[in-house]
């Protein structure tokens, strides 16, 4: 059986360097999310004409467009202190847990969470309201775990 696109849930921690995560979850005005994988491909042809193929890592990176700002919203206040205090690098760090919600445990579903930085792309829009879309660049510092979508909780694999 398929598993609805639903069912994979990406939570944004809005607090970036705050000791107390709120975890805001994507995709109210996503028709899409898909982060990218671009792989560092290695490729050689020896004299007997064979080819041999290295992969050995991967760039991360999603697409959030559009995000409409929406007022009392974690993620819209850290977006905009972004753009107001034209903040840059590790002012934009902070982390993303991916969820599986087919995978219940009593509330507690498969997840990893993994460090990010977010680049503003935009931000106005037209007539249906206030934009600021913005990219998800992962580091590949990741932790395993579960996450609790009742709390938003995240909690380490022990």
């Amino acid at each position: 059986m398929k598993i609805q696109r639903k069912y994979m849930a990406h939570y944004l921690n809005a607090a970036f360097s705050e000791p107390e995560a709120k975890y805001v979850r994507l995709g109210r005005d996503l028709e899409e999310y898909a982060p990218e994988l671009s792989a560092n491909v290695e490729k050689k042809s020896n004299i007997l004409g064979e080819t041999s193929i290295v992969i050995d890592s991967y760039q991360k990176q999603g697409e959030v467009t559009p995000y409409y700002a929406e007022e009392g919203d974690p993620l819209f206040e850290k977006l905009q202190a972004i753009l107001d205090g034209d903040l840059v690098l590790d002012d934009l760090k902070t982390d993303i847990v991916e969820v599986k919600l087919w995978g219940d445990e009593d509330g507690a579903y498969p997840a990893v969470k993994e460090e990010c930085y977010i680049e503003i792309v935009s931000y106005g829009g037209d007539t249906t309201g206030y934009q600021i879309p913005f990219n998800v660049h992962y580091t590949g510092v990741k932790t395993q775990g579960t996450f609790d979508p009742s709390t938003k909780a995240f909690s380490p694999a022990a």
